[in-house]
Parts: C-alpha cells; sequence; structure tokens
C-alpha cells in the first residue's frame, strides 16, 4: 500500500492535471473578430481595459473576465479607441456612464475615502484583535482566596507551625 504521503503527492497530480485539462484553461478573452487590426491600437485598448473593473465580476479587469458586461465595455473601449479617443479620453466616457466602481484604481475623494482606507483599517483591526488576544492570554486568572484548611494544609507542606 502507497505511503500516505505518496498519496497525497499523486492527488495534487491528478488534481493539476484536471486543472490543466478542464475547457477553462483553453479559454481565450475576447473574440478574435473584435480585435483592433492595428497593433498598436489593440495593445492600447489592452492597456486601458486592464484599468477598467468588470461590474460582474468585480475583481477582474473588463481583459480578465469573460461575462457579457465585459465583452460590451472592451468593445466600448475599441470603438473610442478606433475614432482616435485617447486613454484618459476613453476612461473618462466609460466612467461617465459607470461611476467610480467601474475604476480599477478610483480617484481619492470624499465618496472613496472608506474605499481607499478599508486596507489600513482591516489591517489595524487585525493588529488590535491581536494584541487583545495576547493581552487576555498573559492576564492572570482571578484566584479566589485560600480557605483555612487550605491555609493549613499549606503551612503543613511548607513545614511551618499551625496557626
Amino acid at each position: 500500500a502507497p505511503s500516505p504521503a505518496k498519496r497525497g503527492r499523486v492527488g495534487v497530480g491528478v488534481f493539476l492535471l484536471f486543472l490543466l485539462l478542464s475547457p477553462a484553461a483553453f479559454a481565450a478573452i475576447g473574440d478574435p473578430a473584435e480585435r483592433l487590426p492595428d497593433p498598436v491600437q489593440e495593445e492600447r485598448a489592452r492597456d486601458i481595459g486592464r484599468e477598467l473593473r468588470c461590474l460582474v465580476c468585480q475583481n477582474h479587469s473588463i481583459e480578465d473576465s469573460d461575462a457579457d458586461l465585459a465583452r460590451d465595455l472592451r468593445r466600448i473601449v475599441r470603438e473610442r479607441i478606433a475614432v482616435g479617443a485617447d486613454r484618459d479620453q476613453v476612461i473618462r466616457f466609460v466612467h461617465e456612464r459607470y461611476g467610480d466602481f467601474v475604476l480599477l484604481r478610483p480617484p481619492l475623494r470624499g465618496s472613496t475615502l472608506l474605499l481607499w482606507s478599508m486596507p489600513f483599517i482591516a489591517a489595524g483591526g487585525g493588529v488590535l484583535a491581536i494584541l487583545l488576544q495576547r493581552r487576555r492570554r498573559l492576564a492572570p486568572a482571578a484566584v479566589a482566596p485560600l480557605t483555612d484548611a487550605e491555609r493549613q494544609r499549606l503551612a503543613d507542606i511548607e513545614g511551618r507551625p499551625r496557626a
């Protein structure tokens, strides 16, 4: 019988094989027909698309998402570039229609301050939780005073005369 370690390695190998052979591994984001014929314009479109959030996936750019809405946004970006819009004009065009949430790096202002501060708030909360846990662990346990019988027993053990 194979050892547990060897079975674990075989299991990981089988998992990786299935992962590599899955259809998702071969899925190409974006239809070649959607690409711009000019490679320079296509590269600009991809760079812009990497700055725009997929509103469905939320943690992917529109270039990394295969959602229908992301596909539509990629098409809009490419249409704007094809008519001669520069990077800022394309981003402004999409931003005006979808708001701050469509930007992977939203501007720093009052309405997005909480969004920008969340990593620091989360880290501070984590540090605070660790400190409170350590403090609780280091705090001495509440000890009830010894009874007369316990004091007498302690005196006997220590060899002191009885009170």
